[in-house]
């Protein structure tokens, strides 16, 4: 059956062009590839977004005609889609399709075809409705191009059942070559495109094809769809509404222009539902079945104030520091609390058990631990001395041991930064008594910890699982030896565990009496022979006030 959606999909930025008329000239009609696969996205238990990017082999080419069908995999009479439609320069040739009229809970299969030449094809699924016996959703972030091979998303390709690929940004990264990941480039001869850092919109958009040139990445997006939110690599490092820490005024101009450019690449080249306004309000909410509400939030761009820094913030005096620490800070504008509020209640009202929150940066308290203390001076000397580059791991850990001794976080840009818009948050689950999972990247290393809305004493709100990298270097990777998350541990009283030199993923497992987390890592990015292992796996209950503890397994 042939769907025209061209009038809808214009309204909300969705699609390309409008299909050429009969007797009209379809445009280029020369050689075209699908050099960047195809994905889908956005999963509803009635649509789904279809994507892909059809590389013509003249630059400068016309629109394209393209069309695309879709097919249930079970076989069963009736749902199949199909459709047509142009894509242009003006959106760097990519495609987007809002399907829509689809069956809860059934698998599909969709390709796309144009000027002689069809897409790889891709498999979906959309959200199921009524009694769900279970969900299992990957959770991943940190993704830089140059810091090794994508393994962990081959890993999550492979996977033998996964209902949706939650993403939580850094899915690419701004810095040029001789940037963030260049020793790791220089071994593995994996380079970013462009060389430079970013800034104009050739350039994110040149960033994303190069990431999605990867076959390892394609094979993930092929597999299932996935749930997207940005971090701050998207645009630039430690960004917030109004400026970001890799963004300079004087020599790269406006900050929301280039927010504005970076954020147009990233709608063209994900399969993500764009807001009416084509803006950066993103929070959006996804259902499966009565099990489990996920509720991304957007953090980064919408309402965020701008971030402490320890190295230009925190002078002689401590005190005025912490003071300025406690004050009101925003992470999320007064729309998207509301928003938030009304999403776990109604969670709750439905029934669903839990309540997931997808998040981009940590959100445990996380102090700054000491490792003279955690180890003793000398074997930490002794670990110091075995390091490449022992002078800078010096540097590095005489900055922790500072922060440590005067009972400061960890990292200002995570909710440590913004103490009272977590405890706004955390009034929020308590007003709706939900049963709350936090998922959460950005930090490039695994958590399971257990959230408090109080230091000492207070009741436990929800838990969280930390996602690490899937190529991006941690603290262990600057340390090798030295045993960071154990310390991590000991100072944090939510930290029941941490890892900050493993890569992989998340996979979490919903039933309606239990969540089960698993922290599923690969053994190594510098070669694609590689094995998978789950590090550690916590469970966890949902209850008539809130989340139990977790248990490992």
């Amino acid at each position: 059956m042939r769907v025209n959606r061209r009038k809808a999909l214009a309204l909300f930025g969705l699609g390309a062009a409008a299909a050429p008329a009969v007797g009209q000239a379809a445009g280029y009609a020369g050689k075209v590839a699908f050099d960047h696969g195809v994905a889908s996205g956005d999963p509803l238990a009635d649509r789904v977004i279809l994507w892909t990017r059809i590389t013509p082999a003249d630059p400068t080419a016309g629109p394209i005609a393209y069309s695309w069908k879709l097919n249930p995999i079970d076989r069963r009479a009736g749902g199949a889609k199909s459709g047509t439609g142009t894509t242009d320069a003006s959106r760097d040739f990519t495609v987007k399709v809002d399907v829509t009229g689809l069956d809860a809970g059934r698998a599909y299969t969709y390709e796309f075809t144009a000027n002689g030449a069809t897409s790889p094809m891709g498999r979906t699924i959309t959200l199921p409705t009524g009694p769900t016996k279970d969900v299992v959703l990957a959770v991943a972030t940190c993704s830089l191009y140059q810091g090794g091979y994508f393994n962990a998303y081959e890993a999550i390709a492979k996977l033998p059942r996964v209902d949706a690929v939650l993403h939580l940004g850094d899915y690419i990264y701004e810095y040029g070559r001789d940037g963030y990941g260049k020793e790791t480039a220089e071994v593995l001869n994996r380079w970013v495109d462009p060389p430079h850092d970013i800034e104009t919109l050739a350039d994110y958009r040149q960033r994303h094809a190069c990431h999605k040139s990867d076959p390892q990445l394609q094979a993930a997006h092929a597999r299932a769809p996935w749930i997207v939110v940005w971090d701050d690599h998207e645009t630039a490092n430690d960004s917030y509404k109004d400026g970001a820490q890799h963004h300079d005024p004087a020599t790269e101009g406006d900050w929301n222009s280039r927010k504005a450019r970076a954020i147009k690449a990233y709608y063209e080249w994900m399969p993500i539902r764009e807001p009416a306004d084509h803006g950066y309000d993103i929070q959006r909410s996804f259902h499966f079945g009565d099990v489990a509400s996920l509720m991304m939030v957007e953090t980064r761009l919408t309402a965020r104030d701008k971030q402490l820094v320890y190295e230009r913030d925190l002078k002689d005096d401590v005190a005025a520091f912490k003071a300025r620490l406690a004050e009101p800070r925003r992470m999320m504008g007064p729309e998207q609390e509301a928003w938030l509020e009304g999403e776990l209640a109604a969670s709750v009202k439905a029934g669903r058990p839990w309540q997931i929150l997808g998040n981009e940066v940590v959100m445990a308290r996380l102090f700054m631990p000491s490792l003279k203390k955690a180890m003793g001076e000398a074997a930490l000397a002794a670990a110091l001395a075995k390091l490449p580059d022992g002078a800078a791991a010096g540097r590095r850990l005489d900055r922790m041991e500072k922060i440590a001794s005067l009972g400061l976080p960890y990292g200002l840009d995570m909710w440590d930064g913004y103490p009272q818009a977590r405890q706004s948050l955390y009034a929020l689950v308590r007003k709706a008594r939900a049963n709350v999972i936090v998922v959460s990247g950005d930090s490039h290393a695994f958590w399971a910890n257990e959230l408090y809305d109080a230091v000492e004493g207070g009741d436990r709100v929800a838990v969280e699982f930390g996602a690490t990298g899937i190529t991006s270097p941690g603290g262990g990777d600057a340390l090798p030896g030295v045993p960071l998350g154990e310390a991590f541990a000991k100072a944090s009283r939510e930290v029941i565990f941490n890892d900050q030199a493993a890569k992989g993923f998340v996979l979490l497992t919903l039933t309606k009496t239990e969540a089960k987390g698993e922290l599923v890592a690969v053994s190594t990015i510098m070669d694609k022979a590689y094995t998978v292992k789950t590090l550690k796996a916590y469970t966890a209950k949902p209850g008539p006030g809130g989340v139990s503890a977790l248990t490992e397994v």
